[in-house]
């Protein structure tokens, strides 16, 4: 590393403040500094750099390319900085800290219930959660491990077995009689309830029943399952939803299943981590522990 080349924290924070408000003014308001230091830092930085990073027109700053190039890896350097000083901070006292990438309706409607038990088998133990809906590169983000949905590929990282997902139709009881949904062949008369990134989840359904496709992609789509789960509780709708997210309401009698006959999504949940941190002990137990609550067999079935 040619650390005669790097710059100081001082100025890249000054530039990535301003860089962000395309104000110096502003960016001394943040930082508690004088409009003058900030443009001494900037001129430092442009200096050292031997390129400008700032245009200024009419008394406007605008980022250059390279300034607009140089803002976004700052940005991603000083966040990664801010991330590694808190981890460090919160594993004082022995602390152990697992930042963890999650899938918000699995979060919470699975694994934060749970993760009481965890944690009291573990006293010295925190998570952090972030929400990631795609595989990431776990040198660019400071995180340890993540839950994933999918394929058990990921470039640098294990992939540990959870659970295969399985859907039921699921309806509010107010639906169900109304629409006659004591078999499932009634299903395709009722209105149906979408996850927009499973568009043909419906299709396929009715085809492993062996009904007719062709009305199997109309009704309201929805980002998330838990908009999906509170839509079906409202009586908007039959949606298809994996069991174990809708735990609550199918206890409750707030939602029903229309079948006890799952349908295999044909992809899992895993728990992945880097290869780097596979003798991570937080990293370990968490995984462990993962296994148990979801009552991993002792091999993946055969496909997933």
């Amino acid at each position: 590393m040619a650390r005669d080349l790097l710059p100081s924290i001082g100025a890249l924070v000054a530039f990535e403040s301003a860089a962000r408000h395309l104000s110096f003014s502003r960016a001394a308001a943040e930082l508690h500094l004088t409009q003058g230091a900030i443009s001494r830092q900037v001129r430092e930085l442009e200096t050292r750099l031997g390129l400008p990073l700032f245009e200024r027109i009419n008394q406007r700053v605008f980022l250059t390319d390279a300034g607009e190039a140089y803002r976004l890896e700052v940005a991603r350097i000083l966040a990664g900085l801010s991330a590694a000083t808190e981890r460090t901070m919160a594993s004082a006292g022995g602390a152990e800290v697992l930042n963890l990438a999650v899938l918000p309706t699995f979060a919470a409607r699975w694994l934060v219930p749970r993760l009481p038990k965890f944690l009291a088998a573990h006293p010295q133990a925190s998570v952090n959660f972030a929400v990631r809906n795609e595989p990431f590169s776990f040198t660019d983000v400071p995180l340890d491990a993540a839950i994933h949905f999918g394929e058990s590929t990921w470039p640098g990282a294990v992939c540990e077995f959870l659970c295969i997902e399985e859907v039921y139709p699921v309806a509010a009881p107010t639906v169900r009689d109304r629409f006659g949904l004591t078999d499932v062949a009634a299903i395709p008369r009722a209105p149906l309830l979408h996850q927009s990134s499973r568009p043909t989840a419906w299709a396929d359904w009715f085809a492993a029943e062996g009904l007719p496709t062709a009305g199997a992609y109309r009704g309201s789509r929805f980002d998330q399952f838990s908009m999906i789960a509170e839509a079906a509780v409202a009586g908007l709708g039959v949606a298809l939803m994996p069991r174990f997210m809708i735990e609550g309401e199918l206890a409750s009698g707030h939602l029903a299943l229309l079948t006890e006959r799952p349908l295999d999504a044909g992809k899992a949940y895993w728990f992945v981590y880097p290869e780097a941190r596979v003798r991570s002990r937080i990293v370990r137990s968490f995984g462990d522990w993962l296994r148990v609550e979801a009552a991993v067999p002792a091999s993946p079935p055969a496909g997933v």
